[in-house]
C-alpha cells in the first residue's frame, strides 16, 4: 500500500495539540485525510492550535476525549500523550490501530532516514549530524524530538535528501514499519520509569529503533555502554561501533588523542580529540557516533572534521550563559535525567553550584554524589521532586529549597565565589513549573541576565 492510500479518503484522528500532533494532523489534511484533532487542554493553552486548525476547516475538540475520537480508521499519537489513557483503551477494544507521530510521518519521507536515540546526547549528536550532512552539501532536515516535528518536514524530505530525525522512546512506543536507513543507540540509562515502569521496558522501546532495519541497513552502537550491545538488541542490519578507547573493531575510536575513522581495515585521522569544540569526555563519544554515521553516508574526512572544530553544542545543554563578578552561568535545562546531571559535574573543571529539581521521572539521585563529591559546594532544589532529591543529596551537600528558578540562581550567586559556575542541571523534567525544558532554560537566562543588570562588574564571558 502506498503513502498516498493510507492517507488520502483516510479518517485519522490525532490525539493531542503539541507541535508533534500539530504537524501530523496539517500534513494529513494536506494529503487528503478526514481529519479529527481530539486535545485534553481546553482555553487558552491551545487556542492558538484550536484557530490554526479551523483556519484549514479541520474539526477538533478540547477539553477530553470523547467517543468522537474513535470514528476513524486510525489513530496518530502526539509523543506527549501517554498510550495508557482511556480514549486508546476504547481504540484497542475496537481494534483501531494507533500509530505514533514518526511512524505516519515516515510513511511520507521518500530520502534516507538516520534515527538517533538513547538516553543522553541525542539532540547534540543529531545536530551535529546535520550540521556534517549539509556541509557536505547533503539536503538535510534535522527534525523529531529536537524540537521540528518530523511530520512537519517528511513531505519535503526528496529521494536525494536526508532526514536526521532524534527519537525517543515516546515515539517508539507505537511504531509499526518505522524503518532507518542508520540508526544510532547512543547509550543507555534509566529514564523516563514513571511512564515506562521498569528499566527493562524502557531498553526494549529503544532497541525498537532497529526492529524493522534489514541487511542493507545500520546500526550505529556504543562499545562502552554494555546495555547499547547486549546480545538482546535483536537486528538484521549490519552493525557498527563507536568508542573513545583504542578499539579497531570500531568504525569511529580514539588513538593517541586522535579521532579515526575505520572502514575495510583502513584507519583515517579525522580530527584531534582536543581540537572538538564541545566540551567532556560524552561529547567526544557523541562525536565519535556521528562520524560513524557520517562516514556511512560518503562524508569525507575533512568536511566532518571542519565541523568538529567550529561545532559549539546546542542551546540548552552546558551553554555557557554568562560571567558575572568571575562566576560563571551555565544552562544545561535539557538535563532531565540523573545521567545528564553526571556528564555535565563531569564536564565542568570548576567548584559547582548545582541547580536541580523538578518533575521526578522515577529515578534515583544518588549518583549525583559520586561525581558531585570534591566538586559540588552546594545545591538548590526547586519543583515537585525537591523533598526526594534533599533526601537522597542532602547529607552529601549543603542544600537548600528555593520557591522559584530566579530565587535559586540569585541565591546561588550570592554563595558563589570568583572562579565558581553556578551550574542549572535539573535531573528533572520541567513540566511541573515550566512549558518545556526550553522554557525553564530561557528563564534561567533571563534570571542571569537580570543579576548582570543589577551587578557593577560587567565582566562577559567569552563565548
Amino acid at each position: 500500500m502506498t503513502a498516498e492510500e493510507r492517507i488520502r479518503n483516510r479518517k485519522v484522528t490525532v490525539i493531542g495539540m503539541a507541535r508533534s500532533g500539530m504537524a501530523a494532523a496539517l500534513l494529513a489534511e494536506s494529503l487528503g485525510a478526514d481529519v479529527f484533532v481530539s486535545e485534553s487542554k481546553t482555553g487558552a493553552p491551545v487556542a492558538e492550535q484550536v484557530a490554526r486548525l479551523k483556519a484549514r476547516h479541520i474539526a477538533c475538540e478540547t477539553g477530553g476525549h470523547t467517543e468522537r475520537a474513535l470514528e476513524c480508521d486510525y489513530i496518530v499519537l502526539s509523543p506527549g500523550v501517554p498510550p495508557s489513557i482511556e480514549i486508546l483503551k476504547g481504540a484497542e477494544a475496537r481494534g483501531i490501530p494507533v500509530f505514533s507521530e514518526i511512524e505516519f510521518a515516515s510513511w511520507i519521507c521518500r530520502g534516507r532516514i538516520v534515527a538517533v536515540t538513547g538516553s543522553n546526547g541525542k539532540t547534540t549528536t543529531t545536530t551535529l549530524i546535520g550540521e556534517i550532512l549539509a556541509a557536505a552539501g547533503l539536503d538535510t532536515f534535522v527534525c523529531g524530538n529536537i524540537g521540528l516535528p518530523f511530520a512537519q518536514v517528511a513531505d519535503k524530505v526528496t529521494e536525494n535528501a536526508v532526514a536526521v530525525v532524534e527519537v525517543s522512546t515516546f515515539q517508539l512506543e507505537k511504531i509499526a514499519d518505522f524503518r532507518p536507513d542508520i540508526a544510532l543507540i547512543l547509550n543507555l540509562s534509566p529514564d523516563h520509569l514513571d511512564r515506562h515502569g521498569t528499566y527493562e521496558a524502557y531498553k526494549r522501546l529503544k532497541y525498537r529503533i532497529t526492529e524493522n532495519q534489514g541487511a542493507d541497513d545500520y546500526l550505529i552502537l556504543n562499545l562502552e555502554d554494555a546495555d547499547s550491545v547486549a546480545d538482546n538488541v535483536a537486528t538484521t542490519a549490519r552493525k557498527v561501533f563507536f568508542t573513545t578507547q583504542d578499539d579497531a573493531r570500531a568504525g569511529a575510536f580514539v588513538r593517541g588523542g586522535d579521532l579515526y575513522s575505520h572502514e575495510e581495515e583502513t584507519a583515517t585521522k579525522i580530527i584531534a580529540a582536543g581540537e572538538i569544540v564541545i566540551p567532556g569526555p560524552h561529547n567526544l563519544q557523541n562525536s565519535a557516533a556521528a562520524v560513524c554515521a557520517a562516514r556511512l553516508l560518503d562524508v569525507a574526512p575533512g568536511v566532518i572534521a571542519d565541523v568538529l572544530r567550529r561545532f559549539g553544542g546546542v542551546e540548552h545543554r552546558l551553554e555557557k550563559v554568562d560571567r558575572i563578578a568571575g562566576i560563571d552561568f551555565v544552562n544545561d535545562s535539557k538535563a532531565t535525567n540523573v545521567d545528564s546531571v553526571c556528564y555535565a559535574l563531569r564536564s565542568i573543571d570548576t567548584p559547582i553550584y548545582l541547580i536541580g529539581g523538578g518533575r521526578a521521572k522515577g529515578s534515583s539521585y544518588a549518583p549525583i554524589v559520586e561525581y558531585g563529591r570534591g566538586k559540588v559546594k552546594g545545591v538548590f532544589l526547586i519543583g515537585e521532586a525537591r523533598e526526594q532529591m534533599f533526601s537522597e543529596l542532602g547529607k552529601a551537600f549543603p542544600t537548600q529549597f528555593a520557591e522559584t528558578l530566579e530565587e535559586a540562581v540569585k541565591t546561588a550567586f550570592g554563595q558563589a565565589r570568583p572562579g565558581e559556575t553556578v551550574l542549572l542541571s535539573p535531573g528533572c523534567a520541567s513540566f511541573d513549573m515550566f512549558d518545556n525544558f526550553e522554557q525553564r532554560g530561557e528563564v534561567f537566562k533571563n534570571a542571569v541576565a537580570a543579576l548582570k543588570a543589577s551587578d557593577t562588574t560587567n565582566e562577559t564571558v567569552t563565548k
